[in-house]
């Protein structure tokens, strides 16, 4: 990797472990090889959304021509968004495609991922499956989406996935 690249990202995974604010949405991240190549992040579902209680695990590999292009990432974590992908954790979000700037950060787009999980955009989504029920039926993504949370985020059960567990 470039120079530039490793000495950016060293500063800005620092910055990420030492950031207030990161820590108090409870947003970390940890390296995976020793180059800053590749990274795991995690984000904690936001409060009063399905995702709540859950832990959301993140792959994050940077690219040689990081800080000038984005960070790839995708969710590791299964999860039902109608911006990311239920099957391969592919993510919809403009600052991970044409939207970045040099001048965002690994902080920033932690953060942005954490605020998407409470404001999704159905209609550019990255899963027409979810984001169409999430149109057409919100109490029905609501359930499924807080059963995913539970089953595979580990959040806690809340009377309605209790429910849809006990049926099954």
């Amino acid at each position: 990797m470039a120079n530039i690249a490793v000495q950016r990202i060293k500063r800005e995974f620092k910055e990420v472990l030492k950031s207030e604010e990161t820590s108090k949405n409870q947003i970390k991240v940890d390296l995976v090889d020793e180059n800053f190549t590749e990274l795991r992040g995690e984000i904690a579902g936001p409060p009063d959304t399905p995702y709540e209680g859950g832990r959301y695990q993140l792959e994050i590999k940077i690219p040689e021509t990081y800080p000038f292009n984005p960070p790839k990432v995708r969710f590791i974590t299964k999860i039902w968004h109608p911006n990311i992908s239920s099957v391969t954790g592919a993510i919809c979000l403009d600052i991970l495609k044409d939207q970045w700037a040099a001048a965002m950060t690994l902080r920033t787009v932690l953060l942005s991922l954490q605020a998407l999980l409470a404001a999704a955009e159905p209609d550019d989504p990255q899963d027409a499956v979810v984001a169409n029920q999430y149109k057409q039926n919100p109490e029905m993504f609501k359930q499924t989406a807080r059963l995913w949370s539970h089953v595979y985020a580990g959040a806690p059960v809340s009377r309605n996935v209790f429910i849809l567990l006990t049926i099954k």
